[in-house]
């Protein structure tokens, strides 16, 4: 039996459904999701393997316009992904017009060595007629190898997508083993966790200036738990003082809430431990970005 496998791209503005839409096809969370922009920062593989098939799918962060040395790294972090990849779905929402990020990122696609399909998510969100309007607007811009609306909440049309994408395999080998879903530590995926509940429970001035430490890891040995010790960095004492929360009641919240998704991912009962530390303007320092993942020697 002939097997075949491919890398494929995840491109896209800031929100377009890039995360959900692997998380669906994976059939677990492997990359968190947000209503704020900018939420996924590292390139994160989810690894799809059947018997005759692996595609490696590559979720980049948001292509936007950076403001910091950490919105840079993002940036290029995406744009990277296109010298290694066999195919790159370039994610729009259904229920936004092309704007000037979409026309950006187009720019660079039509440069691209590799076919782009252009997915067409959020679906669920709008008209039929408005849908029809969107499409016929963006091939104008790009002649794309096809058109696919998705909605990547409710799985509309993503088998779809998939079979498109399996067609196009060419023979290869199975790159990762077939019990493998993502190729980043399980530290990495941890501390994700935990920032998405910083996300969503915080307010706006917090997303973009919070970044999460895993401190050390390990099972103990008397209460057969894994033991997490993690800290939360900020950029501003009036972080901390939201993210704690009145009498620690934040932290609480969001180390109970990233707790019951570690446990789901482990498989094992958990005992979490979170602190909060602030380190000013670290998003516009080197060290301190390779300190916490964002690494820019990956280029």
């Amino acid at each position: 039996m002939t097997f075949k496998s491919g890398f494929v791209a995840i491109l896209g503005r800031p929100n377009v459904g890039k995360s959900t839409f692997l998380n669906y096809v994976m059939g677990q969370k492997i990359a968190i999701m947000s209503d704020k922009a900018q939420t996924t920062r590292n390139k994160i593989m989810g690894i799809y393997t059947t018997e005759t098939e692996q595609i490696v799918f590559i979720d980049t962060p948001g292509i936007h316009k950076p403001k910091t040395a950490l919105g840079d790294f993002m940036v290029e972090s995406a744009y990277s992904t296109l010298r290694e990849v066999d195919t790159v779905l370039f994610m729009v929402p259904a229920d936004e017009l092309r704007g000037k990020g979409d026309d950006m990122i187009i720019e660079r696609l039509k440069s691209a060595k590799v076919p782009v399909i252009l997915v067409v998510n959020k679906i669920d969100k709008v008209h039929p007629d408005q849908l029809l309007e969107q499409i016929d607007d963006f091939r104008k811009q790009m002649d794309f190898k096809e058109i696919v609306p998705i909605s990547a909440t409710q799985g509309n049309n993503v088998n779809r997508l998939m079979e498109i994408l399996k067609e196009n395999l060419d023979e290869g080998f199975q790159y990762f083993p077939a019990d493998q879903i993502t190729d980043h530590p399980e530290r990495f995926l941890v501390s994700e966790m935990i920032r998405e509940k910083v996300l969503h429970l915080t307010r706006e001035e917090i997303p973009h200036s919070v970044a999460v430490v895993i401190d050390s890891m390990k099972r103990d040995e008397e209460t057969d738990k894994i033991h997490i010790r993690a800290t939360i960095m900020v950029e501003r004492d009036s972080q901390k003082g939201i993210v704690i929360g009145k009498g620690g009641a934040m932290l609480k919240k969001i180390g109970s809430m990233a707790r019951r998704d570690i446990e789901l991912m482990l498989g094992d009962k958990v005992f979490l431990e979170t602190w909060v530390k602030v380190k000013k303007n670290w998003r516009d320092k080197k060290l301190d970005l390779a300190d916490f993942g964002y690494n820019q020697k990956e280029y």
